[in-house]
């Protein structure tokens, strides 16, 4: 896949007031400060497509980018440790399910999650609810340049814990905002998911 134009379309507060058109959406969604707007960037080639921030939290709205005038790019709001009120992250849990479950033109969703820790019970629960709402996914593990001698060890341990209650692991992209690593691997299969469609 080449991208030859990625553009801001909008932000919206809820599933039901997204665009209309009836265009294929790929969603990103992790935990608060994992790193996804810059993998978007580094995906896109767009070095400011999605905002950056040091501080979590900050993707608030359902966020659409227009790939190609073709299909959608989501943009989620994190899930986790965002400093947020009790009624908020409600309020983001709800956006973000409803979003995931009744939005016929999603696809497919990428899970990013922090491969420079150890698996996280957070993730793992969010991994496993998407397996029981039967929402297609694929996870995309994040910051593989940093702590080099851990990176493997937290991977693995990820998918030893998901083998545990799943017969088949998803899909699985190791990846870095920084190398480019797995880049081509995340658009090749953007490719096929589309061809298949």
């Amino acid at each position: 896949m080449i991208f030859k134009t990625a553009v801001y379309t909008g932000s919206f507060p809820d599933y039901l007031k997204c665009p209309e058109k009836d265009l294929p959406e790929f969603a990103f969604i992790g935990r608060s400060n994992v790193g996804k707007s810059s993998l978007i960037n580094m995906l896109t080639n767009h070095q400011h497509l999605a905002k950056t921030s040091a501080r979590p939290g900050k993707t608030q709205t359902i966020n659409f980018f227009l790939i190609n005038n073709t299909w959608n790019l989501v943009d989620l709001p994190g899930y986790g440790f965002a400093k947020v009120s009790k009624n908020q992250r409600e309020q983001f849990e709800k956006m973000i399910s409803d979003y995931l479950k009744y939005r016929p033109q999603m696809l497919c969703v990428f899970q990013l999650v922090d491969a420079c820790i150890p698996p996280q019970k957070i993730d793992l629960e969010f991994t496993d609810w998407l397996g029981e709402e039967h929402i297609p996914f694929c996870i995309a593990f994040t910051k593989t340049d940093r702590r080099k001698k851990d990176i493997k060890g937290n991977i693995e341990a990820y998918k030893q814990k998901l083998a545990e209650s799943w017969e088949t692991l998803p899909a699985c992209f190791v990846t870095s905002a920084e190398t480019r690593a797995g880049r081509d691997e995340v658009l090749a299969y953007l490719d096929n998911v589309l061809a298949a469609r």
